[in-house]
């Protein structure tokens, strides 16, 4: 099977029974009407305030999130709570694509935040990590030796000017189920 750009070798390590389930999660992440229809379903905070999935692979990841009334706060830029749960995304669609396909099961959770804000966001802000091989990594590690284990991973918040306005480090747990 030929992999997609932006794969990694983590992925072609997987059985081909994960490898596939990830592959058809990946692609339905980036389908953007099955994406809205998840929000809706899932995180309904989200569809209301505007976020976006712009890209997902093993790699990296884009979300955003509009400038407009539902997302700004008084002070006419972007509410940080609202840039958190974008840059949460950027993070957490990764390390659900970590997560997909393992038997048993592996739990994740954010255990650990630490956010900067440099600049007013005026604009939509995007938000992308490139540190997907750290969560597919400490997912695998959760999975062969069956203790928690963490990964932390940044993402950077940029308008499309590239100005940074944000950035974010996100700490991961993956824990295995119980069998």
């Amino acid at each position: 099977m030929q992999m997609e750009a932006g794969t990694s070798q983590e992925l072609l390590a997987m059985s081909p029974e994960r490898q596939k389930a990830v592959e058809k999660t990946m692609a339905d992440m980036n389908n953007s009407l099955k994406f809205k229809a998840y929000l809706l379903a899932r995180m309904p905070i989200g569809w209301i305030a505007g976020l976006t999935l712009d890209h997902v692979d093993t790699r990296e990841c884009r979300a955003s999130m509009p400038y407009r009334w539902l997302s700004q706060n008084p002070f006419q830029s972007i509410y940080f709570a609202t840039q958190a749960m974008a840059a949460e995304l950027s993070t957490g669609a990764i390390a659900l694509l970590a997560v997909t396909g393992t038997k048993p099961g592996v739990a994740m959770l954010i255990v650990g935040l630490e956010a900067t804000y440099g600049k007013k966001a005026t604009s939509r802000v995007t938000f992308t990590c490139t540190e997907g091989e750290q969560l597919i990594e400490a997912a695998n590690r959760a999975m062969s030796t069956g203790e928690g284990q963490t990964a932390t991973v940044e993402t950077v918040g940029r308008m499309a000017d590239g100005t940074e306005v944000s950035r974010f480090r996100f700490t991961w747990s993956f824990k295995q189920r119980k069998a």
